[in-house]
């Protein structure tokens, strides 16, 4: 199934392609095409809100059964130290990987842009961060609320507490655990019936987005495009080096495992289309899920590797097409405010774009330049979703040969399991 899937998809995205710039090109009236886009996108954005409603419950249930199974809380304590530790030195990483290659590649320069007027409106409504708001959001002041509003890093908070609970209760929270198992194990089968849909989402997310904005935008916009696609590759290499580095020989295959859950962020651009799919990708390339369910949801708030090489590229790339210079000093400071303000916005839609808003505000670059971006953000984030997924499997690998726990690798193209694998229950 998974490979067919894999062919699916492919075959959807290309067909999108054909399909979209005819639309394009055989449709003159904007109204008439906006209309038959948004019937289209209809089969995305239902196949989102599906992936939407499994995750928060799937996140719960086998977090909750990986932190028991742990046996003791030093275990969970030194995982998401680990796990942190790798998060900020990634997005540390991939922070000053886009001031280096925008820097080098300058794709705004030349553009000789006009400055907008003062008090022009921002094209993206802003974030107010502030510190204090971060940490209070981190605590679910509902759990049922949390689980409605997808806030994943609330659901994971309570899983914690609820894992670390069952731990302590021993053998009183056995029936618990059982029926947590098996909420896992059914919403792994419900995934496994979401995904059959993928291939209808991606052919419609690839028509729409093509049919819009039509063939000549990306020959438009290819400079910055390529330079940007360009440096998550160098990201890529980094990260997979590193993995290599630490993990050994076997890292050489993590792409080919994981090439499903890429290929599923990258056409819906959506990093979360791809969650349920890596959580089954890592089991078989042999971290146990009691790590890898720490580690994934953790890193959809903290590792966007992704996301966080577009903030630093995208603002320069602005600065460069105003003509804005800024000081060797300003673009550290820049660097160093992204690494606090990109962890408070998670789950914040199109939240690359809400950081990017604020970040030039404060250095004073014009904000209407977003507009730049704006015309092919879907094409970029097609490619931070991707990033982002390798970015958390990366993560998620270093880890579990942290601890010691890397399990055999399984075939990659198998059916993938209905429930979580014999070693999910392995101290």
């Amino acid at each position: 199934m998974a490979k067919r899937l894999t062919l699916y998809i492919l075959i959807a995205m290309f067909a999108g392609i054909i399909v979209g710039i005819t639309l394009n090109e055989t449709i003159s009236d904007p109204a008439t095409l906006t209309n038959v886009t948004g019937y289209i996108s209809i089969l995305t954005e239902l196949f989102l809100r599906l992936i939407k409603m499994i995750i928060a419950p799937l996140v719960f249930a086998t977090l909750v059964s990986g932190i028991a199974h742990m046996g003791d809380t030093a275990a969970l304590g030194r995982v998401g130290g680990r796990s942190l530790a790798w998060f900020l030195g990634a997005s540390l990483v991939s922070l000053a990987l886009g001031l280096v290659m925008v820097n080098l590649l300058q794709p705004g320069v030349g553009a000789h842009l006009v400055l907008p007027p003062e008090g022009a409106a921002p094209v993206v409504e802003r974030a107010d961060f502030t510190l204090k708001n971060f940490i209070v959001h981190l605590v679910p002041a509902s759990f049922f609320k949390a689980m409605a509003d997808n806030e994943i890093l609330q659901v994971v908070v309570f899983s914690v507490f609820t894992g670390v609970a069952a731990t302590a209760v021993g053998e009183r929270a056995a029936p618990l655990l059982r029926g947590v198992e098996a909420l896992a194990q059914v919403m792994l089968q419900i995934t496994d019936y979401v995904m059959r849909f993928a291939p209808f989402a991606v052919f419609a997310a690839v028509t729409t987005a093509l049919a819009e904005q039509g063939p000549t935008i990306l020959i438009s916009f290819g400079k910055f495009m390529g330079s940007f696609y360009l440096t998550m590759l160098v990201l890529w290499v980094l990260l997979l080096g590193v993995c290599y580095l630490i993990v050994g020989g076997r890292s050489r295959l993590l792409i080919r495992y994981i090439r499903e859950p890429i290929l599923l962020a990258f056409t819906t651009a959506s990093s979360e289309a791809a969650f349920p799919r890596s959580l089954e990708a890592l089991d078989r390339f042999g971290v146990p899920p009691k790590i890898a369910s720490f580690v994934l949801p953790l890193g959809y708030s903290f590792n966007l590797d992704g996301s966080m090489i577009y903030c630093t590229f995208a603002t320069m790339f602005i600065a460069q097409a105003y003509g804005v210079e800024l000081s060797f000093g300003q673009q550290v400071t820049m660097l160093l405010v992204l690494m606090v303000t990109s962890k408070g916005i998670a789950g914040v839609p199109r939240a690359s774009l809400v950081v990017i808003s604020a970040t030039l505000a404060f250095f004073k670059i014009p904000e209407a330049g977003l507009l730049l971006i704006l015309a092919v953000d879907h094409f970029l984030d097609m490619g931070r979703s991707a990033t982002n997924v390798v970015g958390n499997a990366v993560a998620s690998v270093i880890v579990a040969k942290w601890e010691g726990d890397l399990d055999v690798l399984e075939p990659p193209e198998i059916e993938p399991p209905h429930a979580p694998s014999s070693h999910a229950g392995t101290a």
